[in-house]
């Protein structure tokens, strides 16, 4: 099995980035509408994306009127020049999503499509929400690999990449044994042949 920060350098290279942000909007833009709903009319905030890739969701989430700051962090190294490439004046980093840390926690952290690729899940959770996220912040984030969903159980053996495997419930004692309330926990974007990307926003409540 390869390191995922390997393969997604080469998609980055390949232009696969480009079908990465198409194919991951629809779930992302319900997600982070949910996030915002728990917010405060108003409330101005300043956001991580875990994982950013070529950094769409930071561009997203930089041309709302009510964010302060938004930057993105990732391991890959291709996905991270091809970000600082479109977006010059943007922030990102390349680090290990495990072992990074903010210079100062933030309001809201998003995440898609990057959880299930960590050797330690829980430890990242917890990262997240003692040091990434202030008192209240919010952690927003998406997965399409988890149990319920058959339609992704050959993906680990078709990339090459090991991929944990967990159920709904599975995710759901992890956010909460981390110390984070759950507010919403649902399935973004299903259709007839795909059961949606399962979401959960959840508050920094510790």
């Amino acid at each position: 099995m390869r390191p995922p920060t390997d393969v997604f350098s080469e998609w980055a290279d390949m232009g696969k980035d480009a079908g990465m942000e198409s194919g991951h909007a629809p779930a992302v833009q319900e997600i982070l509408a949910a996030a915002f709903e728990q917010m405060d009319e108003n409330f101005e905030f300043d956001a991580v994306d875990a994982g950013c890739g070529n950094g769409w969701v930071v561009r997203l989430l930089s041309s709302r009127s009510d964010c302060k700051s938004a930057f993105g962090v990732d391991g890959a190294e291709s996905m991270i020049a091809r970000a600082r490439e479109i977006d010059t004046a943007g922030e990102y980093y390349e680090a290990d999503l495990e072992t990074w840390v903010p210079n100062q926690p933030v309001d809201l952290v998003h995440s898609m499509e990057v959880l299930y690729y960590l050797n330690d899940i829980p430890g990242f959770l917890d990262s997240v929400r003692s040091k990434w996220l202030r008192d209240d912040g919010i952690f927003a984030f998406g997965i399409d690999h988890y149990q319920e969903n058959e339609a992704c159980h050959d993906w680990s053996e078709k990339v090459g990449v090991r991929m944990a495997m967990h159920s709904e419930s599975e995710w759901r004692d992890m956010v909460e044994g981390a110390g984070f309330e759950i507010l919403r926990m649902f399935r973004a974007s299903p259709r007839e042949d795909w059961a949606g990307t399962l979401a959960i926003i959840a508050r920094n409540c510790v």
